[in-house]
């Protein structure tokens, strides 16, 4: 069964139920006033339409009903109606006595409104004995009983009471109350359940909607979410289909990620393979006929082993660094005593390269950062390694300059070489990119030696970037050439360091 369905059987269920209800309750109230089982029908005309009077002066009423009956003439005599009158009077009820077309006594506060010009015609059945009548502005509640004197004239007897308006209205239209009260009840569950089904269903119908456009595939849309139970189910669904979005566009970059590194993996791998294979068939071929010749073609093919060997370790690194599967061994290592070792080991293998090596003039004191001493040993040598790929002519120089920024330790290693053209700048970071003017194939590298730099500052919380030397040029290195920023964020405590080491 649907939930509109549902709805709809419970509705109707409390419809039927609240009818109920209120006809039992109806009746109840008729058993208890009446004293006797009755229906609403008789209830209301007995109870509310056919008896205008009070107890008391129902009592009077019929008395003088009695009397009438039995002694009619006995309602002319003045001691018997003024004593009736007076009776009545303290009841707050006003008498009327009629014989033939006059009135025989009158109440003098009744006589005021001169009810006899709006009285009910003679009934001798007397059917209709209690109701209520308007004179002037004033209304008031009659019971009445018409009779014959001995005499055979017309004779009637009233007793009224006064009654206030809204009273007579509302037994008047207590009926068309009844209905109408029974009409909203229907009407007002009828709203509130297309009310709640409209709300209930239609957020229903656009999740099934949205449901099926994802199985379709189509994810670029958008669930507005209610502020309801149902809304946070929109909401849930919205962040679902959202991550699904992202996973797609993920999965999709991925995939051309994927097709860009075998493209730029085979364009890698040709090169070293074409060598070898050349030299190989020279080889064959019987070109290298002298074993000096021979020698030095094996050495070659060595080399492109190596440079081969070289690439598919480092692209090897930079996936696993990618999917975040390479554990870091991060522990405490002041950042300055760090730099100078390594800079003691580069020293001996940069002298052979015929590159100078400078440090900074004065030392920023101990600057402790949590790192993983191989890997970022590694950042410094890519970096060092790909300057020196690109430093032509002399002089050659590596500088490293180590200093304190705010929070964070900054280390920029500075060469001498022909500079980045600054529209490939943001991009030398990224895989497998050569800038076209500078850094082409020619000059060697495989383009990830920065990537995996990268990749590797990131995950020590820190950053990396490129930037030309000329652009930040002083009197120490006024030449061009391109300086790498790398910042590490310190370790709570250097800040007491600090302090230390200004003074």
């Amino acid at each position: 069964m649907s939930i509109r369905a549902r709805l709809l059987a419970s509705f109707t269920l409390l419809l039927v139920a609240t009818v109920l209800l209120f006809t039992a309750a109806a009746f109840i109230v008729t058993t208890a006033v009446t004293g006797d089982v009755r229906g609403i029908s008789s209830f209301y005309n007995v109870h509310l339409r056919l008896k205008p009077l009070t107890p008391e002066q129902e009592t009077l009423f019929l008395d003088l009903k009695h009397l009438a009956k039995t002694k009619p003439e006995e309602l002319l005599v003045p001691d018997i109606y003024k004593e009736y009158d007076f009776q009545l009077k303290v009841a707050k009820a006003s008498l009327l006595i009629r014989k033939g077309s006059g009135s025989a006594f009158i109440s003098p506060a009744l006589a005021e409104n001169q009810p006899e010009a709006v009285l009910p015609p003679y009934e001798a059945e007397n059917v209709h004995m209690r109701s209520t009548l308007q004179t002037g502005k004033n209304f008031f509640g009659y019971a009445k009983y018409d009779f014959r004197f001995a005499d055979g004239e017309q004779g009637r007897l009233f007793v009224f009471r006064e009654v206030s308006p809204f009273a007579v209205l509302m037994s008047k239209l207590l009926p068309l109350f009844v209905s109408v009260l029974f009409l909203l009840l229907v009407g007002s569950n009828i709203y509130i359940y297309l009310f709640l089904t409209r709300r209930m269903i239609r957020p229903l119908n656009l999740l099934r909607a949205a449901a099926a456009r994802i199985q379709r595939g189509d994810l670029r849309f958008r669930i507005q979410p209610g502020d309801d139970e149902i809304g946070q189910v929109s909401a849930a669904f919205e962040e679902m289909r959202g991550k699904l979005q992202e996973s797609e566009e993920l999965q999709k970059q991925y995939e051309s990620n994927r097709k860009e590194l075998i493209a730029n993996i085979s364009h890698d791998l040709k090169t070293p393979l074409s060598a070898i294979r050349g030299y190989v068939e020279g080889i064959r071929d019987g070109v290298a006929d002298t074993p000096d010749k021979l020698e030095s073609y094996v050495d070659i093919i060595y080399s492109k082993a190596e440079e081969m060997d070289h690439l598919i370790e480092e692209l090897f690194l930079y996936s696993r660094l990618d999917l975040n599967k390479v554990p870091f061994v991060l522990q405490e290592v002041d950042l300055t005593r760090f730099v100078a070792d390594v800079v003691y080991e580069l020293r001996f293998e940069l002298e052979k390269e015929g590159v100078g090596l400078e440090t900074g003039g004065h030392s920023p004191g101990p600057l402790h950062v949590r790192i993983d001493p191989m890997h970022m040993k590694r950042v410094v040598n890519n970096v060092v390694g790909n300057s020196l790929k690109f430093m032509e002519r002399p002089p050659k120089t590596i500088a490293f300059d180590l200093r304190r920024d705010g929070a964070a330790a900054v280390l920029e290693i500075t060469d001498t070489g022909p500079g980045i053209d600054p529209a490939a700048l943001p991009h030398v970071f990224d895989r497998f990119y050569r800038a076209e003017t500078s850094r082409n194939r020619e000059t060697g590298g495989q383009g990830l030696g920065l990537a995996i730099a990268k990749q590797i500052v990131d995950n020590h919380g820190g950053s990396i970037r490129a930037e030309n030397a000329s652009d930040g040029a002083s009197a120490r290195h006024p030449q061009t050439g391109t300086r790498i920023v790398i910042r590490l964020p310190l370790l709570k405590g250097n800040h007491t360091d600090e302090k230390n080491s200004d003074h």
